[in-house]
């Protein structure tokens, strides 16, 4: 039997049973991809990271991502998550004076860099960063959006588009006028189904520029559908990337060099996420996306497989 420990974590959160949900196995050498999808399906958990060494030595890790049904190019929470783990188990090179270090992820959407902040010595805060973006196309149909989130046109924020972003993985960015609103939906994932297959097969990310809480100022939600299954995600780094991008490009926070705000999510759930997003640009063009946050150490276990 072979001994595979695995390590607990709730991510975009600095306190038990917020955040998002992560497994983070630091050292995966010897299971293949079959049991990789089955332990991911066996947790049951958003995402299920295994760390690996890197096929180029000039990388720190490689990181294969899992949700219970499928392997992800990228994403989020498990990138932020699986650094603070391997930072606080020592895996990652120690800070010396510095009060940060970079890692170098290989995912299967690149390499993603990582920041990882340290204080007095503990691992505290860890940023990623993300591709630049890719935009449209704009989706032109108010009234099935509408439709789909179960609210009134005029809910929708009339003075910005609905728009494809992707920053690794695409996302429909979809404005509402106010905190109401987003409070309010209850999703149609049929209409979704029906509109998808035109979107790069697009989750939502639905967003709002008013805040529930003095810690953000942008509120979202994500809503999935994958092979017919229908959820809502806690906290989405690799959509907050592309939210980020949106905001800046349609200037709904100024038009400053530089971007950085906080964006709560999972509220409604009852896992508040705080996600921290930054953008640079230069000449109105992005060059530059981090999204970061904290993670809350949850527990630890192990799987004996044959």
């Amino acid at each position: 039997m072979s001994k595979y420990n695995y390590v607990l974590v709730d991510v975009f959160t600095d306190r038990a049973f917020g955040g998002n949900q992560l497994a983070v196995f630091p050292d995966a050498r010897g299971l293949s991809s079959e049991q990789m999808q089955a332990l991911g399906k066996e947790l049951n958990l958003a995402e299920t990271t295994f760390v690996l060494p890197p096929a180029d030595p000039a990388n720190d890790f490689q990181v294969r991502i899992f949700t219970p049904v499928l392997e992800m190019p990228m994403a989020g929470h498990p990138t932020v998550g699986t650094a603070l783990v391997l930072a606080w188990q020592g895996l990652t090179a120690a800070p010396g004076s510095e009060a940060e270090t970079i890692v170098r992820f290989e995912e299967k959407v690149g390499l993603i860099p990582v920041k990882i902040k340290w204080e007095e010595g503990s691992a505290v805060f860890s940023q990623m960063q993300q591709p630049l973006p890719e935009f449209g196309p704009v989706f032109n149909e108010p009234e099935t959006i509408a439709r789909m989130l179960s609210l009134p046109p005029e809910a929708l924020h009339s003075d910005l588009p609905v728009e494809l972003v992707s920053c690794g993985v695409p996302y429909l960015i979809v404005p509402l006028r106010n905190l109401a609103a987003v409070e309010n939906i209850k999703f149609r994932p049929d209409i979704l189904q029906q509109i998808q297959p035109g979107l790069k097969d697009a989750n939502v990310y639905v967003f709002t520029p008013q805040a529930a809480t003095d810690q953000a100022q942008v509120h979202s939600r994500m809503f999935w559908l994958d092979d017919g299954v229908f959820g809502e995600d806690a906290a989405t780094g690799s959509a907050s990337g592309p939210l980020g991008c949106y905001l800046a490009r349609h200037r709904v926070f100024g038009d400053a060099a530089r971007l950085a705000l906080v964006n709560e999510q999972g509220i409604e759930m009852g896992r508040p996420s705080f996600i921290h997003i930054e953008i640079e640009q230069e000449d109105g063009r992005i060059t530059a996306v981090r999204v970061g946050g904290q993670a809350h150490y949850m527990g630890s276990g192990f799987f004996e497989l044959a």
